[in-house]
């Protein structure tokens, strides 16, 4: 009686399997006329082909920058009854030497947030190999982050990207204490100069009450008053002074 269960349930189980499979990919038709204009509509995605199996969209092809590969996938989540997106283009755009490309977004990215109140508590480092860009850092908000990778994702020479960078998390405590570490170090007499200088500032992350200072300052004394200044601040459970002395 038991085995005659069993049997019954395996049985219900393919079936439904079966029938959701159907049900899914009865749409594949429609699917890939709808991704097929949106394609042929795109200029950027000229070399783009697509498939449809199940439901699930598979692109191939060659575009010339990163952002056209993630605006193509991201165009075709959203056509009805789409129910993923295997993104298999491959970047094909001109070629970039790894340290001329990392030298071109390390400046992009330091002119990025100059003017915005945060500019000065973001810190993000960089590395390119083959063309692979691979991003790490903090973040104070959502914002920084996405204006980041854009600019990577944007840059001519960019085969792929690597995402590491982790937004802080809110905290009015942490808020506090980046504004107060600020003035700290920038009203110093000695250190006020890297205040003249948005583009390369003393960065100055702040996670959950612990402080590390980031940049590049023109001598060791600086480095010293720096972590001095920072360490005198009140509230702050650590500071780490990762300063580098060009």
């Amino acid at each position: 009686m038991k085995k005659q269960g069993f049997a019954v349930t395996v049985a219900l189980l393919v079936l439904l399997s079966m029938t959701a499979m159907a049900s899914t990919g009865r749409y594949d038709q429609q699917i890939q006329q709808t991704v097929s204009q949106k394609i042929h509509n795109a200029k950027q995605l000229q070399s783009v082909s697509s498939s449809v199996e199940d439901g699930i969209v598979t692109l191939t092809g060659t575009v010339g920058l990163y952002q056209d590969k993630l605006d193509a996938a991201k165009g075709i989540k959203n056509v009805a009854n789409v129910s993923g997106v295997r993104n298999d283009i491959a970047v094909a755009g001109e070629a970039v030497p790894d340290g001329q490309l990392q030298q071109k977004l390390a400046r992009k990215l330091a002119y990025d947030r100059v003017g915005y109140y945060d500019n000065a508590f973001n810190y993000l480092a960089l590395s390119v190999k083959d063309g692979v860009v691979t991003l790490n850092g903090d973040t104070v908000n959502e914002m920084a982050k996405d204006s980041a990778l854009a600019i990577v994702a944007r840059t001519p020479g960019v085969k792929d990207v690597v995402n590491g960078v982790n937004v802080l998390p809110a905290s009015l405590f942490d808020d506090s204490l980046r504004a107060r570490m600020a003035r700290a170090i920038y009203r110093d007499s000695v250190l006020g100069r890297y205040a003249s200088d948005p583009v390369d500032p003393i960065r100055i992350v702040v996670d959950n009450g612990h402080v590390t200072l980031y940049g590049t300052v023109q001598s060791t004394m600086d480095k010293t008053i720096a972590g001095m200044r920072a360490g005198s601040v009140p509230g702050a459970f650590s500071v780490e002074n990762k300063l580098v002395v060009n």
